[in-house]
């Protein structure tokens, strides 16, 4: 598989989870949808953390993640929600070794 996965922890300030989703809605939604690059994307509330947010997403290579990147709409989801964020999210590449197709 030439495949590259992300797995992504946000960490929100408290009570801004919700602000931050629907940032995330008008931005990174549309972009993702029409991204051919993007093989799946799972935007995921964390049921143990109110503020807590994990995005799972599958590109179809490293170098469509790295395009991404430079999405205009990635660069405004940045610019907005950052202020919302505790932190940098934690961000782990991942090399897929085997998937099941929805």
């Amino acid at each position: 598989m030439s495949s590259t996965a992300l797995f992504i922890v946000h960490q929100t300030k408290p009570g801004k989870r919700d602000e931050v989703r629907a940032i995330w809605m008008r931005h990174m939604g549309p972009a993702i949808q029409e991204n051919p690059g993007h093989l799946a994307y799972f935007y995921n509330f964390d049921n143990d953390n109110p503020d807590s947010i994990c995005a799972f997403q599958v590109y179809e290579s490293a170098q469509a993640a790295q395009d991404f990147l430079k999405h205009p709409n990635y660069q405004a989801y940045l610019s907005e929600s950052r202020l919302l964020l505790e932190h940098d999210p934690k961000v782990m590449s991942l090399s897929p070794q085997w998937t099941k197709s929805v």
